[in-house]
């Protein structure tokens, strides 16, 4: 789960429910880089959704430009979520309702199309023109379309919508936090050094999951969004202490010493085991000195007294 796009995408309104809900599955599930790619039958499990309300939904935050789909062969389909490209004002226009309709544009008995110029159903007495009976030429226990219905071309009958009012949006793409932004471009920064630094030293590229992800983000928080990609880099290409060369330059060792890290960047030289015994017999040494040094000036003092 990635933290940054939840943060960004949570605010947004101007949709409908089961938008907003296949939009916060996808957020929950993608990267840093807002990537994810779950299936339509996974994202209508967990959002409670039919798979027909899912797909709806995705295409209509495709078409606001919260979601960027890349078709893939023989696999699911990959969703990249851009809250920064939310255009409401791009949003389809919603579909009108149909209803069947009889031969020459009138119900028949029970909903069914009656043929031309037949009779009623049951001999009832038919109506002018072969229309069906009943009062008016209305046939008996059908309601009449109301006279706002329109006939189309399909002899189905389109209702008339209300104008839906514009949807209140107070998160536009301009508005995106941009500390968040700024957060997330320093954690792609940072992973980057990292992954090529790894690269260069073992021929291999990182495993990177939503694990590594939120200690990456950690790593970041505490550094700083300048000195990360640096420190992550140095610590991949200049740290051979044995234990670290043993977790084969883990993330969360990288996170777990991030200060000692970047005070070794900053010096320009990586502490190894043998270096920091060298120190500590020398800080030994030193300190025999003092101590030595110490008692000859407190019996030259003795001395000097007698």
């Amino acid at each position: 789960m990635s933290t940054i796009i939840m943060a960004a995408c949570w605010p947004l309104e101007g949709m409908s429910p089961s938008q907003k809900s296949v939009l916060i599955s996808l957020a929950d599930q993608a990267s840093d880089d807002g990537v994810c790619w779950p299936g339509v039958g996974t994202i209508a499990k967990r959002t409670c959704l039919s798979e027909r309300a899912v797909q709806d939904a995705l295409a209509w935050l495709q078409a606001v430009g919260l979601v960027f789909r890349t078709y893939r062969a023989n696999t699911s389909t990959s969703y990249t979520i851009t809250p920064a490209r939310f255009d409401p004002s791009k949003a389809p226009a919603a579909r009108g309702r149909t209803k069947p309709r009889g031969a020459n544009g009138a119900p028949g008995a029970n909903g069914a199309p009656p043929a031309d110029g037949a009779p009623p159903a049951d001999g009832a007495p038919g109506g002018a023109n072969g229309a069906p009976g009943g009062a008016d030429g209305a046939p008996l226990g059908v309601q009449m379309a109301h006279p706002n219905h329109q006939l189309n071309r399909n002899r189905t009958v389109t209702e008339s919508l209300q104008p839906a009012s514009p949807p209140a949006v107070k998160v536009k793409a301009e508005l995106v936090d941009e500390k968040e932004t700024a957060l997330q471009a320093a954690c792609r920064a940072t992973w980057n050094a990292y992954s090529d630094a790894y690269e260069r030293r073992y021929g291999a590229k990182p495993v990177r999951n939503q694990s590594v992800n939120a200690k990456v983000k950690q790593f970041v928080m505490r550094i700083g969004h300048a000195e990360s990609p640096a420190v992550a880099e140095f610590y991949v290409d200049r740290v051979s202490d044995s234990f670290v060369v043993r977790k084969v330059h883990d993330v969360g060792l990288l996170l777990s010493g991030a200060e000692g890290y970047r005070t070794q960047w900053a010096a320009g030289t990586a502490m190894t085991g043998t270096r920091a015994n060298q120190i500590d017999q020398s800080q030994s040494n030193f300190d025999a000195a003092d101590e030595a040094m110490a008692i000859l000036r407190q019996r030259r003092a003795e001395a000097s007294t007698c």
